[in-house]
């Protein structure tokens, strides 16, 4: 079943733009069947706000698509969108391209930190998969790191490729974790958004009720996360402006640093805070999943001739 137009708003390179093909999924993951049924539409589909649901979905996606043989999350934790977390991949790749001639830099030459890794890895095991970057996650989490790294054992065609490490202050989120030896093509982050767990429990009702039509009893178990995956004190807007201060440390140990802004009217403060640090370009690159829309953040302090300097010396 497929129709190339449904989801049309995800990047080209995107192995999601169309629907779910759900008999091709159940035979890579026959667990998943139990969970399919025909809709109100005579269509296949899963029951979107039953968490079950949407992990085996995620567990079929990853096998299907990405060779990730064994994925799981301990209960409460996010389980992410496979298709959305992948198009953020591809866009960033073509940020990439723009400094490599227009080709998509490729192989395990391009070294990736992903704060934040979560319970889920999936940036890494996405990433690692689709275009063979290899990658540092990093995450405060101590449970969550360790289902991260069962996810890696579990699956050796990633060892070696992708390895961990703990932020042991969570006060902060690069010190700590960039080493003076590291070098970096890429820093991304996926950031709390909300401000309070009162405002992420608010979000998650919305959530249920537009899924659902109404709110059930186990509003905030639905769809998982931990409260450092879901709030931070300040919130989204904090969280970047502190990214954004910190990566000055460390402009010459990464080529780009970007994050996540959930929140268009962040971007006001948020392009400030990126002319006060006197980054030498920025890009804000808008994305659309569904009926959602989001963007990122990019900014380096490379300048051109440091940039050229860049891609003759790590990416030839």
């Amino acid at each position: 079943m497929s129709n190339k137009a449904i989801k049309s708003e995800l990047h080209p390179r995107n192995a999601h733009r169309e629907r779910y093909d759900f008999p091709s999924l159940i035979s890579t993951q026959p667990e998943l069947g139990k969970f399919v049924s025909e809709n109100k539409y005579g269509d296949l589909s899963i029951d979107f706000a039953d968490p079950k649901a949407v992990k085996e979905l995620n567990r079929a996606l990853l096998k299907h698509f990405y060779q990730v043989a064994d994925w799981d999350i301990p209960k409460g934790y996010l389980c992410p969108p496979i298709p959305g977390r992948a198009d953020l991949l591809h866009h960033l790749a073509d940020l990439l391209s723009q400094s490599n001639s227009g080709r998509l830099p490729q192989g395990n030459k391009i070294k990736v930190l992903d704060i934040g890794t979560g319970a889920n890895c999936i940036y890494p095991l996405l990433g690692n998969s689709i275009y063979d970057w290899e990658f540092i996650g990093s995450e405060i989490d101590e449970k969550a790191l360790d289902s991260a790294q069962k996810n890696l054992y579990e699956n050796p065609k990633f060892r070696g490729k992708i390895s961990l490490r703990l932020q042991e202050n969570p006060k902060e989120i690069l010190p700590g974790i960039i080493k003076s030896s590291d070098v970096f093509d890429l820093v991304i982050c996926n950031p709390p958004f909300h401000e309070s767990q009162a405002a992420a429990e608010a979000a998650s009702t919305r959530k249920v009720k537009n899924l659902k039509g109404k709110v059930g009893k186990k509003v905030t178990l639905n769809f998982g996360g931990q409260s450092n995956e879901l709030w931070c004190e300040g919130g989204e807007l904090a969280f970047i402006q502190k990214m954004i201060r910190e990566s000055v440390t460390f402009k010459f140990n990464c080529f780009w640093f970007s994050t996540i802004v959930s929140k268009e009217e962040h971007l006001k403060e948020i392009i400030l805070a990126l002319k006060k640090v006197r980054v030498a370009d920025r890009q804000i690159i808008q994305m659309t999943h569904g009926n959602k829309k989001s963007r990122f953040v990019a900014w380096t302090f490379l300048n051109p001739e440091q940039q050229e300097n860049w891609k003759q010396m790590k990416w030839k």
